[in-house]
């Protein structure tokens, strides 16, 4: 079989989350072509280098500086509307080139086809709407169901024990093509590396600009003023590594997956947004953290509050 994974380009979580999905399908004997662009496409192609990439542009979303992000959305509105219907279209090319038969799309609305077997992933089943527009969660959850009936198979990466979505996945009646398939993380397939020097704080940098300059630029200003060994990982994965020091603050762009997994097992502080697929891979190491929403991310925010 040839599968076409396709993550959302909205911080590093849905590609990474992806991860042992593709590693399966390969031990499995299948072919897999990965559609992504952005830092989620140097994240994959830094793992999985054999396979074919295409570029397929994600919707254009750019944050705001503030604390809420309501506007920065309605003004990316169209881009978005604009983004899933090309996505669309540019799937049948897609499928007519490389011959895909199932497409596993990561929280992107227009990667689906009727005359193929189709798969949506997504935590997020609800949205949760900023204080003044609660009135609209019903509404805005019946339109993500509406994109997630065109899809033959919605997986839910949670279970009905842990419940790491929260209301997220579990407030209203899941669709009928719905189902839960446990928890997603990287660290799942791979050994931990032990050439990891070790650190007091580790903080870890994602999401959308202009926030993840913003926190980043926090974490280095606080994190460099301490009297001990810290580290900041920038989540920008490319092709060279870059590396800079500030007094005993490291700050490096990224690591691969077997020297993050070490450093966060043992590392006793870590810092990082409140990303689902983070909690993900904290629940599966079993590690707390600090978790910081990213200002006016409703998701993030309820997350945050529901781990504390």
């Amino acid at each position: 079989m040839t599968y076409l994974v396709c993550p959302l380009n909205w911080g590093l979580g849905h590609a990474s989350r992806c991860i042992p999905i593709i590693r399966r399908l390969i031990d499995e004997g299948n072919r897999v072509v990965i559609a992504a662009d952005g830092y989620p496409m140097q994240l994959l192609k830094t793992t999985f280098s054999e396979l074919t990439f295409i570029e397929l542009p994600s919707y254009n979303i750019n944050y705001s500086k503030g604390k809420t992000q309501v506007w920065a959305m309605l003004k990316c509105l169209p881009a978005i509307l604009k983004g899933i219907f090309i996505e669309h279209q540019t799937l049948k090319k897609i499928i007519a080139e490389y011959g895909i038969d199932t497409v596993i799309s990561d929280n992107r609305f227009g990667l689906w086809n009727h005359h193929i077997h189709c798969v949506y992933i997504t935590h997020q089943l609800m949205v949760k709407m900023p204080s003044g527009l609660k009135f609209m969660e019903k509404s805005v959850w019946r339109l993500h169901r509406f994109f997630i009936n065109k899809y033959d198979e919605c997986w839910i990466p949670d279970n009905e024990q842990l419940k790491l979505a929260g209301d997220l996945a579990h407030k209203y009646p899941l669709p009928s093509n719905a189902r839960f398939i446990g928890i997603l993380s990287r660290f799942s397939i791979i050994t931990p590396s032990d050439s990891m020097p070790r650190y007091h704080t580790a903080a870890i940098v994602s999401g959308p600009e202009p926030q993840r300059t913003i926190f980043e630029n926090e974490l280095t200003e606080k994190l460099s003023a301490l009297d001990q060994d810290c580290i900041i990982i920038e989540g920008k994965p490319q092709a060279e590594i870059s590396e800079r020091r500030i007094n005993r603050l490291r700050i490096v762009s990224h690591l691969n997956d077997a020297e993050m997994m070490q450093l966060l097992i043992q590392t006793p502080h870590i810092i990082c947004r409140a990303g689902y697929t983070s909690i993900m891979d904290l629940a599966f190491l079993g590690k707390k953290a600090t978790l910081v929403a990213t200002p006016g991310q409703t998701e993030q925010e309820y997350l945050a509050t529901l781990h504390s």
